[in-house]
């Protein structure tokens, strides 16, 4: 029987969404098999819905999300990894230096490398019998959220002691998370000035999903408020946009290209600044999507400047945020 002073250390999988190994096409085309073969990112029929991921959409949009990818890796390889790994340094190294009981950190991507089953194996390695699961989405949607909780079950089907598992399900309106965001805006219009209008941009999902009770929606207006509260801004000074759609089916509105072409068109609309809340990390959907597609929308139709907030990435009210989350949340395990 385990004592409750058992000193064996404690676990934190640390995850977010994943990304291809390289910016090559085969690598792409596997990064988007994985991807978009989750029950929980696309809900179709399989019988209808597998003949055209792997006749349509495996055999063209590799390339072109192989271009995106080139256009925004770093050196060290794609941002949203790169960002990761330094999160999961920062955070360890705060743990460290505030706990006396070891905990390690390790890293797990949904999808691609390293994978979480890698990131369980580690922990396990390092003789960890509690884990604490910490997916990096601030907002809880089924299409994020649940497939981690999923994945992380399934690899544990196999152990055969899992460990004991916590694990954190959103933040949406954590105060150090809205404070951080907070002075990151600041922090760009001291750079840069303030835009005309600010827009809070979230990756969106189908409406499908809404009507069958994702409250994603209502956990990113939940933070839009709470930031533009804590910005000082009036409601017309800011909009709150869904931005990555994919296919034919209404997903949640207003999407953010069609405003940005609206308001392009708008004499009385000449800058706009863009944050995305529910991006823990700069990645392909933000840096490409937003500082290069979406402004390029905004400009050709006539406005004169889109502006692109970064994300959080490993800014140190951010990784402090993330430390103080795990500290909460392990309270009795350390």
């Amino acid at each position: 029987m385990m004592r409750r002073n058992d000193p064996a250390p404690v676990g934190v999988l640390f995850t977010n969404l994943g990304s291809p190994d390289d910016t090559s096409v085969p690598a792409v085309r596997r990064y988007l098999r994985e991807f978009l073969s989750d029950r929980r990112v696309i809900d179709l029929n399989r019988a209808a819905w597998l003949p055209i991921l792997y006749g349509i959409i495996l055999t063209f949009r590799p390339r072109k999300s192989a271009k995106g990818y080139r256009s925004v890796w770093m050196d060290e390889g794609s941002p949203l990894l790169v960002y990761a790994r330094r999160q999961v340094a920062g955070i360890q190294a705060r743990l460290d230096a505030d706990l006396e009981r070891p905990v390690h950190v390790a890293l797990g991507m949904r999808y691609g490398n390293p994978s979480i089953e890698s990131g369980l194996e580690a922990l396990h390695a390092a003789g960890c019998r509690k884990i604490l699961v910490l997916p990096a989405y601030p907002q809880y949607s089924a299409t994020t959220v649940a497939t981690t909780f999923d994945k992380v079950s399934e690899v544990l089907e196999d152990w055969p002691e899992p460990p004991a598992l916590r694990q954190i399900n959103r933040y949406h309106d954590d105060p150090g998370y809205i404070a951080a965001l907070a002075a990151s805006v600041r922090e760009h219009w001291a750079e840069h000035g303030r835009a005309d209008k600010l827009v809070i941009s979230f990756h969106g999902i189908p409406k499908r999903y809404v009507k069958q009770g994702d409250p994603y929606p209502r956990d990113c207006g939940i933070t839009a408020q709470l930031l533009a509260a804590e910005l000082g801004l009036s409601r017309n000074e800011y909009k709150v946009c869904f931005q990555s759609r994919f296919g034919r089916e209404p997903w949640l509105q207003p999407y953010l290209d069609e405003t940005m072409k609206t308001w392009g068109a708008d004499p009385e609309i000449n800058t706009v600044d863009v944050i995305c809340p529910g991006f823990s990390s700069d990645c392909l959907e933000t840096l490409e999507e937003i500082r290069e597609e979406n402004r390029g929308y905004f400009e050709q139709a006539g406005g004169e400047s889109l502006r692109y907030i970064p994300a959080l990435n490993d800014r140190d009210d951010h990784i402090e945020m993330f430390a103080r989350l795990i500290r909460e949340e392990l309270a009795g395990w350390v």
